[in-house]
């Protein structure tokens, strides 16, 4: 088993405070939620789309472990610009990633987590905030 000071590093406790600066507020009009039934973190997020169906703003609340406000970090900073075609593939990359079928996903800024793939109880936590929005996206009806 891989060394738990392997997986909370400095980048990653560092990275789990910038939630601070993207707040779950009630201006953001598309919500979604998620939780990991193996740790029990959850994530609430908020949306606001573009005019192009592009996700324009994002807000989340996390109560998860810091491995899952980091990944709510990392998605939080690339989501702007993102749709639902883009969630839904980031998705299954991350979850073929997780289950060693792919190489590390393309999200910009992943790297910092990568040690979490060796301690499967993590990885219900580092998908939450990629759930949520995919939960937030798919009722707008915009088509991905």
């Amino acid at each position: 088993m891989a060394s738990v000071a392997a997986l909370y590093t400095p980048e990653v406790l560092a990275l789990a405070t910038v939630l601070a600066s993207v707040p779950l507020d009630g201006t953001l009009p598309l919500r979604g939620a998620a939780r990991s039934a193996a740790c029990g973190s959850s994530i609430e997020l908020g949306l606001e789309l573009d005019p192009k169906g592009q996700i324009g703003r994002v807000g989340i609340r996390a109560h998860s472990c810091a491995i899952g406000q980091a990944a709510a970090a990392i998605f939080a900073g690339a989501a702007v610009g993102k749709d639902l075609a883009g969630i839904v593939a980031a998705i299954e990359d991350i979850e073929a990633w997780l289950a060693d079928r792919a190489a590390m996903p393309a999200w910009p800024g992943f790297a910092p987590i990568v040690p979490a793939r060796n301690f499967p109880g993590r990885h219900g936590a580092i998908v939450l905030a990629w759930r949520a929005a995919l939960e937030a996206l798919s009722t707008t009806g915009i088509p991905g």
